[in-house]
């Protein structure tokens, strides 16, 4: 009988047991570098999906838009997961080796703490290098990096909701999609089938308009770089005086701190957690056959 080429769910919930006790003894330069990578990797899929976004089009095929913006964005979550690099967002399944008692709350918040950190200097970076050296937000795709940006960042109420309320929700949303696509891609044990695992559910975060902290490290930054650029406000639509509010502090104000504590509920309770209880605390038969497939997904 064919081995089939894919973890079964026990399987898979087993591997992440290994690969959070592997994560929380990571050495801090080494986790820091990696996480400046996985930075840098979100960057590139948020940018491109910045560029995707831009043009006429977008405002004539609304829907078409967002599924071409999503499909794009998933390359920046394939290049931390196959060549290997520290995500934040990824990381918060390292609840299941937590709930399994085999890292600690200690260990835990060490590499959240570097990692975030690692991914915030990675993507502003990256925001930097494309606003400053390459002329790429010096015209339209600068306008839609400003709107994006001033979108995420603005005090105005969403419908009857505060700000603040519909993106804590949405974030949540959006980190049970990112960890679901890498528990599938993790799942797989070839190439293609990690494209495929990664592709679907960014693609469905992303179109279906959910907020994702790392990549918000990217759009907003992106957005405040360019609103120096002439060029790039007029083709936003927007005056200098209405982009006071995008700024270094209302990034954190009114986007990131909520958005994290938002993807931190959604991957590491919703997904790590209730995969822990379900796949995990009762199935310890099968945490040698899963440990077997670990290695390949340490710094994921």
């Amino acid at each position: 009988m064919a081995e089939q080429n894919f973890l079964s769910p026990v399987e898979l919930a087993q591997t992440f047991v290994t690969v959070g006790e592997k994560k929380a003894c990571l050495p801090i330069g080494k986790m820091f570098l990696l996480a400046i990578l996985a930075g840098i990797y979100i960057g590139f899929g948020a940018h491109l999906a910045t560029t995707v976004a831009t043009g006429e089009y977008a405002k004539q095929a609304y829907g078409i838009q967002k599924l071409l913006v999503g499909a794009v964005f998933s390359v920046g979550l394939m290049l931390v997961v196959i060549p290997g690099a520290e995500l934040f967002t990824g990381n918060n399944l390292m609840t299941v080796a937590l709930c399994h008692g085999r890292i600690s709350f200690g260990g835990l918040f060490r590499n959240w703490a570097v990692v975030y950190a690692g991914n915030f200097v990675g993507s502003v970076f990256l925001a930097c290098i494309i606003a400053a050296g390459s002329g790429l937000l010096s015209g339209p795709v600068g306008g839609t990096a400003i709107n994006i940006a001033a979108g995420k960042v603005s005090s105005a109420p969403i419908g009857h909701l505060n700000p603040n309320v519909a993106f804590f929700f949405r974030a949540v949303a959006c980190n049970m999609l990112v960890c679901l696509a890498v528990m599938m891609a993790i799942s797989a044990k070839d190439i293609a089938g990690k494209v495929l695992g990664i592709f679907f559910p960014i693609m469905a975060f992303v179109a279906s308009g959910f907020e994702h902290s790392i990549a918000n490290m990217y759009f907003i930054p992106a957005g405040i770089f360019a609103k120096s650029f002439p060029a790039a406000v007029t083709a936003s639509g927007k005056t200098t005086e209405q982009l006071v509010g995008l700024n270094w502090g209302s990034m954190w104000a009114n986007n990131l701190i909520t958005v994290t504590a938002g993807n931190i509920v959604g991957g590491a309770i919703f997904v790590g957690v209730v995969y822990f209880f379900a796949h995990v605390r009762q199935s310890a038969p099968a945490a040698s056959n899963a440990q077997s497939n670990a290695p390949a997904t340490t710094n994921r």
